[in-house]
């Protein structure tokens, strides 16, 4: 669709231009004529308008519920084991999970991977955020991560990453330079009672394109 619109915008405004021509040198004598132009014209109006709505919806705000569509649609694995996405702004996301057989390890308590995917969703979900505010076109990809596992995970548990602060920095580097930057994100895991059970690190690599 990104392509293609472009090439409509320009084949309606250049078969607007060719009637608008051909009516004056016709003196405005043929009504066929006439309402072909009048046709296109409404197209192209029509059109522009459409572009211009689908911009605006491109660049709305990130929610709640069109983060968790994303993780349904593209990390079907964390979503069936019930990764799920309770808030976010420019500083914070929450992710919650909750321990049950289909995230099991086979002690009794949250298989790491899980809590990773939870924790990740945490930095990226404020990753996709900034990149969609800077209405630029910049890859984002996990370059590396490390975790440390304090207590079993029980129950429901909340991942919380407090560093929205630090992606817009690299956002304007990466834009001035075109060169990739890296930053660190960190993601906190806490059970019901509010005692920690893991915490993870995630070095996040963008570059424009």
């Amino acid at each position: 669709m990104f392509y293609i619109v472009p090439n409509i915008s320009k084949i309606l405004t250049k078969l607007v231009f060719y009637l608008t021509q051909k009516s004056a040198e016709n003196q405005c004598q043929d009504s066929i004529l006439l309402a072909l132009l009048e046709s296109f014209n409404h197209l192209l109006c029509v059109h522009s308008f459409f572009v211009f709505l689908h911009k605006k919806i491109n660049h709305m705000a990130i929610s709640v519920s069109k983060l968790n569509k994303f993780v349904f649609f593209k990390l079907p694995s964390a979503y069936i084991c019930g990764v799920r996405v309770k808030a976010i702004d420019d500083k914070t996301c929450i992710v919650s999970v909750k321990h049950r057989w289909i995230n099991q390890n086979p002690f009794n308590s949250m298989y790491f991977a899980v809590q990773a995917m939870a924790a990740e969703l945490t930095t990226g979900a404020l990753v996709i955020s900034q990149i969609q505010k800077s209405g630029r076109k910049i890859s984002m990809l996990v370059a590396n991560n490390k975790g440390n596992f304090t207590k079993k995970a029980t129950g429901r548990i909340t991942f919380v990453c407090n560093d929205g602060h630090l992606i817009a920095d690299a956002i304007k580097k990466t834009i001035e330079t075109g060169e990739g930057q890296t930053f660190w994100m960190k993601s906190i895991g806490t059970d019901e009672k509010g005692v920690q059970v893991s915490e993870m690190d995630f070095e996040w690599s963008i570059r424009v394109k």
